[in-house]
């Protein structure tokens, strides 16, 4: 791609919020601020769904302002569009001029078929009685997820209308992407070989270029971090027990107590990253009681936390990001989702690639806490786990190698690119 001559768009919501990376190369990159459709000049105290929809209602004559802006800035035309796959109108955006659209879809790719399949899905639901009488079925009709039962999917799907803003946004979404360029996925072909090749047949090109963090060196995080990632050096092997459920969510009070009478009682050594905010609703004294094998930290260098030794369970949120980690890294997993894909990635890891467990009903209790532990920790069941785990991290590390599956694609990708200008 003629770098003098053309321009490239990076476009991505940030929460309610968006931006425009202008990129004339590797080091020349500009940022755009893309209005979020919010009230200027009030502060916004409604729902994050009425930001979804204030953005929502904005797009895509936001978005077509500020490239124009920089355009006549830059003095280039651009000549390729990168974004979000929720920005389903970049397609059309991209048609207008002739260019390349290529969304890049952030959780897995077995989430992505799941919605390809929404209309089936629909299908089968009301002519079964809805989602309800349907929980228990599997989705057998689509290829690499016949173990995944209905109850798993995300809320988007199991609603089966179009009235929320983000069902819808993501509905149009899989009507559009055929229509793209190539669509980017931050995962490999070897986890799910199956649904990597129904998805190549339903879109221009589907490329896997993932895992992202063992393509790219581990950032140092200074200082930070560094008392946590001692105390896990004096740890034995496989031991620790390594607790965070990222930046959003939380489990309520009665869950965190939950959580923290199953580590005291079963005296499992733990590593809890908690915001400071949130220490106080564990139980009275409970960091006093269990600081001999213990310790709760308000942030914890994630990658050099899974990458130790020492770590031989993560209970998680089952976010994407978390899920490709821990198997990047082989530590098991005890899933608790709560929204979003993360009820589909719990299940895909305990039911498809039988890699870790969620926990049994889906909220904490003190005696499934301790279940889930026992299971992952011992040396028959946890064995299996740790096994298959094992094998797919050798997967992941062999996809970014300079001969891997991901590593092609990438250069695929930027092949495609080229071609698609001519140049």
């Amino acid at each position: 791609m003629a770098l003098h001559s053309h321009i490239g768009v990076l476009a991505f919501p940030f929460g309610a919020h968006a931006a425009i990376l202008l990129t004339l190369g590797f080091d020349d990159i500009k940022v755009y601020d893309v209005w979020d459709g919010m009230p200027k000049g009030e502060a916004f105290t409604g729902s994050h769904l009425e930001a979804v929809q204030l953005f929502l209602s904005a797009t895509p004559g936001n978005f077509e302002k500020v490239m124009k802006e920089a355009e006549v800035e830059s003095g280039m035309k651009i000549s390729c569009l990168l974004t979000d796959a929720f920005l389903w109108f970049a397609c059309d955006l991209a048609l207008e001029r002739g260019i390349p659209w290529v969304p890049f879809w952030s959780p897995g790719s077995f989430s992505l078929s799941a919605h390809m399949y929404t209309d089936k899905i629909w299908s089968m639901m009301r002519s079964s009685g809805g989602a309800a009488e349907t929980a228990e079925k599997t989705l057998a009709f689509v290829p690499g997820m016949s173990s995944v039962h209905i109850s798993a999917l995300p809320g988007e799907i199991l609603s089966e209308n179009l009235e929320s803003p983000l069902a819808l946004m993501i509905y149009k979404m899989v009507q559009k992407l055929p229509k793209s360029t190539a669509v980017v996925v931050n995962s490999f072909e070897e986890l799910d070989p199956i649904i990597t090749t129904d998805l190549k047949s339903k879109l221009h090109s589907f490329l896997n270029i993932g895992p992202s963090i063992l393509s790219s060196p581990t950032q140092s995080s200074g200082d930070s971090g560094q008392e946590c990632l001692l105390w896990l050096e004096k740890q034995r092997p496989a031991s620790v027990v390594y607790i965070s459920f990222g930046t959003v969510s939380i489990p309520q009070t009665t869950e965190l107590a939950a959580l923290a009478e199953a580590l005291e009682t079963g005296e499992f050594p733990f590593l809890f990253s908690l915001r400071d905010n949130a220490k106080k609703l564990l139980p009275e004294e409970f960091l006093e009681r269990t600081s001999k094998f213990g310790m709760i930290v308000s942030w914890a260098p994630q990658l050099k936390v899974l990458e130790n030794p020492s770590v031989g369970a993560f209970i998680t949120h089952g976010g994407w990001n978390s899920v490709l980690e821990s198997l990047s890294y082989g530590v098991p997993l005890i899933c608790r989702p709560f929204f979003g894909d993360q009820n589909l990635n719990s299940a895909m890891a305990e039911n498809v690639w039988k890699i870790g467990v969620r926990i049994e009903g889906g909220v904490f209790t003190k005696n499934r806490t301790i279940e889930a532990l026992q299971y992952i920790m011992s040396n028959d069941t946890g064995k299996r786990i740790r096994e298959n785990i094992n094998n797919l991290k050798e997967k992941a590390q062999n996809a970014v190698k300079s001969d891997g599956s991901s590593t092609k694609n990438f250069k695929a990708l930027l092949e495609l690119l080229k071609n698609s200008r001519g140049v």
